[in-house]
């Protein structure tokens, strides 16, 4: 019968041992088991259970019915069997038929024994073979489960085997059990073809487990480079030794250190490699807590001072040779010192600590942060091109570090002071670079603390302009100094005007009317670019709503939106809707234009946004179309509705059949698309014709008219005809 899968599986009763073992190899593969040396080798049975899967000869685990229930790796090889699944499959199948009968008087014999039993017989190496086919000779050692519930077989091909195993596992014991280094052969696809016990225990694996496996599986990304690049080197047959970093079983680090030697046959073919592993864990552990505490403060976990000189020469050499630029920020932290006088040094450090924090958060990954002592910190903005990006992180950390601090039931308020210095103007050696640095943060020390400084007096100049210029432009929002002005958009089939685009000026008390080109890029490095944004979008709807009732519900209105707006937390637009609604706007009122940034941009932020907007009912427009990379497949995925076809495109049409051609095959695949296409900057009346004649649905320039207050767009627009 059949042994019951929960009995087979119980822990007291399973022919299988641990992880799959089965419980009694040992009396089978050693021969002392007929010899008073028994005990012996019962004592030596856990090595003979690692063994056993490779043992030389074909052992099987039989149940009472005659099924195989388990094979180690020889029998599954030489009977064709998975070892996983063997399936149903009897033994007797494989016994030729003149020896049935003496296999099944052997089996009786064995379950009824107490010891193991012999028979030589003829197996075929398939079930069922043709009863013309020829048998093997071969030797069946067998032995009863002691539980009753199974018995176990080991087949030998020829006489005197049983005196090659005993060689055999006195090999194994002495190269392989005893060895205190991990035994790793791979074969010539680097295959593990044989680990020894220390080997899959250094890996928390069963040997099974990793025969077959690629030696990279073992190891992370960085391991299997380092592996690519040296099995060249070992078919060349070089003798190496390396450290690799291997994965255990459970996801922890193994270092160690392989010793290969190259493999070839008589032929000279190379076969594989032999590695001879050692665990080198805990002293990579130990070199690395020294490293650590000569490279890294131990308070905040930063690089300290010595690091941070060695990545500042290090990322000075690579500005040089790339040409680019870095800036090195000096930060010490304004009224620490009452902070440690006033709670005492533990809240003190606690403090440093969250500081650190604060700054590394407001950096890019690839930029140093450092703590040089005290309560003195540096960073490295390295490859950094404009200005404008220095500006932010620097308004983002001033405003970060000033902040109140929650210190275990305390809150204090520090600010920072921050000296910049650029390379190379600045300086070039990296030891004056530093202290231009700290010459500057100095000087915003001097200036009354919770600022920045520059160390160039033109680059301080441009700076103080920057924020005088927000300042202004707080007071413009205040007192109603921007205006909006629109530029009609034609309709070119009748030249009518049922659109205009929204345009932002700043009607500046000394400087008079200035172009968004003057003060927005200062609006967005300091986020004011939200709330003029804002301002814009209440103008807009009001005016669209005039327009509306006057001249038909059709009219819409665009407004520009850079990328940063798109990138803001949603709560601020949360009203957007409302407003729409309040106003009595059809969806489609108001047109969103961006550029193709945003539409590349797969910010999570950013792709909300423009969900959010079409939820709204707003509608979406593409700026500059042509001058970038977006793709249309991209167009379609965003759900944008029109299309504005950039004015260096429209500025060739007339000149050349190319020209003429591009802004033809744009606005024939924009409109299978379902999309609307605009043609910006039109600046002659042949333009105009071309545009029409490619059947480009609308266009703006100076040829219609230019951009106008909103008083005198409204006359522009009472004067065409009533539709």
């Amino acid at each position: 019968m059949d042994i019951p899968p929960q009995a087979a599986s119980a822990p007291d009763s399973s022919p299988l041992g641990h992880d799959g073992v089965p419980r009694h190899v040992a009396p089978l593969l050693d021969d002392s088991v007929f010899s008073p040396e028994r005990v012996k080798a019962e004592r030596e049975q856990a090595y003979f259970n690692d063994l056993y899967l490779l043992a030389p000869v074909a052992y099987f685990v039989l149940g009472l019915d005659g099924r195989i229930l388990q094979v180690n790796l020889v029998a599954a090889e030489l009977f064709g069997l998975v070892r996983e699944r063997p399936g149903h499959v009897l033994f007797r199948a494989y016994v030729h038929e003149a020896f049935r009968h003496d296999y099944e008087q052997f089996v009786q014999r064995v379950l009824n024994s107490s010891e193991p039993e012999r028979i030589q017989l003829q197996v075929r190496l398939r079930p069922h073979a043709d009863a013309r086919e020829a048998g093997v000779p071969v030797g069946l050692l067998g032995s009863a489960d002691p539980n009753g519930q199974a018995l176990r077989l080991v087949l030998e091909q020829a006489e005197g085997k049983l005196a090659a195993l005993e060689r055999s596992e006195e090999r194994f014991r002495r190269i392989v059990h005893s060895a205190e280094e991990g035994i790793w052969e791979i074969d010539a696809q680097a295959l593990t073809s044989f680990v020894n016990p220390k080997m899959a225990h250094m890996l928390g694996c069963q040997i099974e487990d990793m025969l077959g496996q690629p030696l990279a599986a073992f190891m992370d990304d960085e391991g299997r480079a380092i592996l690519e690049r040296n099995i060249a080197r070992r078919q060349d047959g070089m003798a190496e030794r390396h450290e690799f970093k291997f994965l255990r079983r459970d996801g922890s680090t193994l270092w160690a250190t392989l010793a290969t030697n190259p493999i070839f046959d008589s032929g000279g073919n190379y076969l594989g490699a032999l590695a001879l592993v050692s665990d080198i864990t805990a002293q990579r552990a130990a070199s690395e807590r020294i490293w650590r505490q000569a490279n890294f403060d131990p308070l905040t976990g930063l690089p300290n001072r010595h690091m941070f000189l060695d990545r500042l020469q290090h990322e000075a050499g690579h500005a040089k040779r790339e040409g680019a630029c870095l800036a090195l920020l000096f930060i010490d932290l304004d009224h620490f010192k009452q902070v440690n006088d006033r709670l005492g040094h533990e809240k003190g450090d606690m403090l440093l600590r969250q500081a650190a924090t604060r700054i590394s958060e407001r950096v890019r990954a690839t930029d140093t942060v450092a703590r040089l002592g005290g309560d003195e910190f540096t960073v490295i903005l390295a490859g950094v091109g404009q200005l404008g990006g220095i500006e932010r992180v620097l308004q983002e950390l001033t405003a970060a570090l000033a902040r109140p601090f929650v210190l275990d039931g305390d809150t204090v308020q520090v600010s920072a002071s921050v000296g910049v210095a650029l390379y190379p103007g600045d300086a070039e050696a990296p030891d004056i670079l530093l202290r231009h640095a700290d010459q500057a943060m100095y000087a915003a020390k001097s200036a009354g603390r919770n600022g920045y400084s520059y160390f160039t007096p033109a680059l301080q100049q441009a700076a103080d302009l920057r924020r005088s210029t927000v300042r202004e432009m707080r007071v413009a929002l205040a007192q109603d100094q921007f205006e909006v002005h629109y530029q009609p958009i034609i309709r070119l089939c009748d030249g009518s005007i049922e659109r205009a685009e929204a345009l932002l000026r700043w009607r500046h008390p000394l400087r008079g009317l200035l172009l968004p080109a003057d003060f927005i890029a200062f609006a967005e490095a300091n986020g004011l670019i939200i709330d003029i944004g804002e301002w814009v979008f209440r103008q807009v709807v009001r005016q669209a709503r005039l327009w509306q009732d006057e001249y038909g519900a059709a009219f819409q209105i665009s407004i520009n939106k850079s990328a940063m707006e798109f990138r803001c937390d949603a709560a601020l637009y949360q009203d957007w809707g409302g407003q729409l609604a309040r106003q009595g706007l059809a969806p489609g009122a108001i047109v969103i234009e961006t550029t193709e940034a945003v539409l590349l941009d797969e910010a999570r932020q950013v792709v909300e946004r423009l969900r959010q907007f079409r939820a709204m009912g707003l509608s979406l427009a593409l700026d500059d179309f042509g001058s970038g990379q977006v793709s249309l497949a991209c167009l379609k995925t965003a759900d944008i509705d029109f299309l504005k076809i950039d004015r260096s495109l429209v500025g060739q049409l007339g000149g050349d059949d190319a020209g003429q051609g591009l802004c033809v095959a744009l606005i024939a695949l924009a409109q299978r698309l379902g999309l609307k296409v605009v043609a910006e900057g039109v600046e002659t009346a042949a333009q105009r014709d071309l545009l029409r004649a490619a059947g480009c649905d609308y266009a703006q320039g100076y040829f219609f008219s230019r951009v106008l207050p909103g008083q005198q767009m409204d006359r522009l627009l009472a004067a065409q005809p009533a539709a």
